[in-house]
């Protein structure tokens, strides 16, 4: 199933890997309100598409959009209600970057009749596919694993203190999936001597939250990764030097480690649950 902006490539395995950040996509009528277009895409999950291309050869199914994060983001809750209350955040329709600075043009940030609009036109089918492609491979295995697959810069000091441990795994403080799953997980991160840490700073957005109901067979983990794993983060973005390339080298290591990780996700969706 594919779309000018949204893609699903359907295994049959029980893993789903979602992609909301990865997009790069915006419309001409919305880029003029921009105050820049490289602001705009600034806080894409940057090549993460490529880190997780082997999905492919595990039978996972895929779910991307290809629409910037600046025009909706699908994994923030359409009520607005903040997913880490009391912290730094981004809505529904961000009007600001990670650092703080301003995306759109005086008057021209979205109302609420504009969000509404790209609720209907790009978060809406978003969901509706991802909810489909659960319920099909709910229905054929009994239990599946939702992956929410997410980047960021290793150092963005409004958001969080220091320095990002290079694994980040969010289960919504265990709520989104049974704890043998965010163990199996953890325990790969740990076994592959880089840092990592489990409900830390991000313990799941939106997708993570809706739809992890490990009672009703859905195990939904996010992870967040830090961006020097696969590439050569400059000490600050700018136009010149970001996104910097992705880095294959660096990567392999990288990739290594999320091949563990899902496989693990699909022996625990596969393994006999205790009656």
């Amino acid at each position: 199933m594919t779309a000018e902006w949204l893609t699903v490539r359907r295994g049959s395995a029980p893993l789903i890997v979602s992609l909301p950040h990865t997009g790069t996509d915006i419309p001409a009528e919305i880029e003029t309100g921009l105050v820049s277009p490289w602001l705009a895409r600034k806080d894409a999950d940057w090549w993460v598409d490529r880190l997780y291309a082997f999905v492919a050869d595990l039978d996972g199914t895929i779910v991307r959009t290809a629409m910037s994060r600046t025009v909706i983001d699908v994994n923030r809750d359409p009520s607005g209600a903040s997913l880490y209350p009391g912290q730094t955040v981004t809505g529904l329709c961000p009007t600001e970057t990670f650092d703080g600075e301003p995306l759109w043009q005086d008057g021209t940030a979205p109302d609420d009749a504009e969000i509404g609009r790209r609720r209907a036109l790009y978060f809406d089918p978003f969901h509706g596919a991802l909810a489909a492609e659960l319920a099909r491979l709910r229905d054929a295995h009994g239990a599946v694993v939702l992956y929410d697959a997410h980047s960021i810069r290793s150092r963005v000091p409004r958001l969080f203190d220091g320095e990002l441990p290079q694994f980040n795994i969010g289960t919504n403080s265990g709520a989104s999936c049974d704890r043998a799953l965010a163990a199996a997980v953890e325990a790969v991160c740990a076994a592959s001597g880089l840092s990592h840490v489990l409900n830390g700073r991000f313990k799941g957005g939106y997708i993570t939250r809706r739809y992890g109901d490990p009672a009703g067979g859905v195990h939904a983990v996010q992870m967040e990764l830090a961006c020097r794993g696969y590439l050569a983060e400059p000490e600050t973005p700018t136009p010149d030097a970001w996104p910097a390339p992705f880095d294959t080298s660096r990567a392999a290591r990288m990739t290594a480690v999320l091949n563990s990780v899902l496989s693990a996700c699909l022996a625990f969706a596969g393994a006999p649950k205790p009656s």
